[in-house]
């Protein structure tokens, strides 16, 4: 054989070897890769958007958190007070110094009271934000929602028995991020969020409850757009905010 054919041969041979080896080195890597990527060590490194993966289903907020004593103490604190002041005018008066040991009545806390009679909304009055202790405020909705609630005539005496009452709980509202309209449809999560729309001076909320007469997510927003005074489009204008919520709420028929 040739000095040129020999050399031909070999440096041939060099680089079958060397793409094999190639070959090898990225065959292993993806292995590497995939074991990676099932392995739940790795889970928290995000995935790029356009992954192609289906995106984790929002989770709902933790429910339970107040006992069914304690369930039934708000649901007769607030009938009690409706009763006193719907009959004297007066708010009631209770030993607070049995409260000082419970945490979840004193802690300041979000609450709306809801009523209906008949299964129609009667009046429902609350606090977005925490503004005093848990129990009191309890107390205060109680009486504007059944004395204070400009959509209907206070309570009468003789609607007392008809009356049945829902407490629900807030959580703290946090402001919801979103580039559009579209976004924001797609990142609201109907029967789970409480929602407060803000724009310039106007603000109102809807309870998550409400989700179920409205559950479109476009007609919600307009009849809250409404509910602010505003027109029902105006949930789509820059400058709009959104804050979410989620609730604990309990009605006393199911005590």
């Amino acid at each position: 054989m040739s000095t040129t054919r020999e050399i031909f041969y070999r440096v041939g041979g060099a680089v079958v070897l060397l793409a094999v080896a190639v070959l090898i080195v990225v065959w292993a890597t993806r292995s590497r890769f995939s074991r990676r990527s099932a392995n739940p060590a790795f889970r928290g490194i995000p995935i790029p958007r356009n992954a192609g993966l289906p995106s984790e289903p929002h989770e709902r907020a933790p429910e339970g958190t107040f006992t069914r004593e304690e369930r039934k103490f708000l649901l007769e604190l607030a009938r009690k007070t409706i009763r006193e002041v719907v009959t004297s005018g007066n708010m009631p008066e209770i030993d607070e110094s049995g409260l000082s040991s419970s945490s979840s009545m004193t802690e300041p806390k979000g609450c709306f009271v809801t009523l209906k009679k008949s299964g129609e909304l009667r009046g429902c009055i609350g606090h977005i934000f925490p503004r005093e202790p848990l129990y009191r405020a309890v107390m205060d909705n109680a009486r504007n929602a059944a004395l204070e609630d400009p959509r209907f005539h206070p309570v009468e005496p003789q609607e007392l028995a008809l009356l049945e009452i829902e407490v629900s709980v807030l959580t703290v509202p946090q402001p919801l991020d979103f580039e559009s309209p579209d976004d924001l449809l797609n990142k609201l999560r109907p029967e789970v969020d409480g929602v407060v729309l803000q724009i310039g001076r106007r603000q109102a909320t809807y309870l998550p409850q409400v989700w179920e007469q409205l559950p479109d997510k476009e007609s919600f927003l307009a009849h809250l757009s409404a509910k602010a005074r505003l027109p029902a489009s105006a949930w789509k204008q820059p400058g709009t905010a959104i804050l979410t919520y989620q609730v604990e709420a309990f009605k006393e028929s199911e005590m």
